[in-house]
């Protein structure tokens, strides 16, 4: 029954693999295929640096929003990277047994809450509290920077907590035995031995922030300008999208599959920025 059933799992899992392949890559096609004649239509330069997009006037400048998506994700990671890898260091190595079966429960249903949710928490809190706080209208950068900074903790927290269990516990006795403290020995053996996976962890942060549409729709403004500020409004190219796909046709659907394609691009080239960023640090 074994011989049978092991060969039979590798098909299984060949065509499951093929068929996450041949996902990807019918979407690709689907995106280059129907975004990129509008791009030639509408100039290379024109779509990517134009700063006015007003379809009724044929004008499709996404500069506002590209500019727009990479302020908020800056924030985002600005806010959220540095709390959660402390706190996947807090639950690993610091945290009591009675608070971790609180905590790990506590960052799982984060992760879980949807999206809109987390935009109606913006809107009623946040929002507030920025206009109050730092002025402006409240729905600005700062609002959906911190608002993405929550909605990226699980995933971060997560990827780096397992990452940091999985270094061997010899890393940590080992500096104990050099006369390390318990902080620092976490701090400088364990940690940097684990930060294959703190990175994995920023990266699927980076791409939650990047890709997030709904949450950010409802705290950021949606302004079509560059922002001058962090208490101005902004509209990210996912929430350019979305509003506007609903009644678009001709040439401004096709612009707004064309500004699909400039964030795949902008996820992949990001992605493997990260991935020659980590190679250079094992190899140095």
């Amino acid at each position: 029954m074994t011989k049978i059933k092991e060969p039979l799992m590798k098909i299984v899992f060949l065509i499951a693999a093929l068929v996450s392949i041949a996902a990807v890559i019918l979407i690709c096609v689907f995106l280059f295929a129907n975004g990129l004649p509008a791009i030639g239509e509408i100039g290379l330069f024109n779509f990517l640096f134009g700063t006015t997009w007003r379809p009724a006037n044929d004008l499709y400048g996404i500069l506002p929003m590209i500019v727009g998506s990479i302020c908020v994700t800056a924030g985002a990671l600005v806010t959220g990277v540095p709390i959660g890898i402390l706190t996947a260091v807090f639950m690993a190595k610091f945290c009591p047994k009675w608070l971790y079966k609180f905590m790990k429960p506590a960052i799982n249903l984060l992760a879980g809450i949807p999206s809109v949710v987390y935009g109606f928490f913006g809107l009623v809190v946040l929002v507030p509290f920025v206009r109050d706080t730092f002025g402006g209208r409240g729905m600005s950068v700062l609002t959906a920077s911190l608002l993405l900074g929550l909605m990226i903790l699980p995933t971060i927290v997560s990827v780096s907590e397992s990452a940091i269990r999985a270094v061997p516990n010899s890393y940590y006795e080992g500096g104990l035995a050099l006369g390390a403290s318990h902080e620092r020995s976490v701090f400088k053996a364990t940690l940097p031995a684990a930060k294959s996976g703190v990175f994995a962890g920023v990266v699927l942060g980076v791409g939650r922030a990047l890709g997030e549409t709904m949450a950010v729709m409802m705290v950021a403004g949606n302004q079509a300008v560059i922002p001058d500020s962090l208490t101005d409004g902004v509209r990210t190219l996912t929430t350019n999208i979305v509003m506007e796909m609903g009644y678009s046709e001709g040439l401004h659907r096709e612009a707004l599959i064309a500004t699909a394609v400039v964030l795949f691009v902008f996820i992949l080239i990001i992605n493997l920025s990260f991935s020659l960023v980590k190679r250079r640090g094992k190899n140095g």
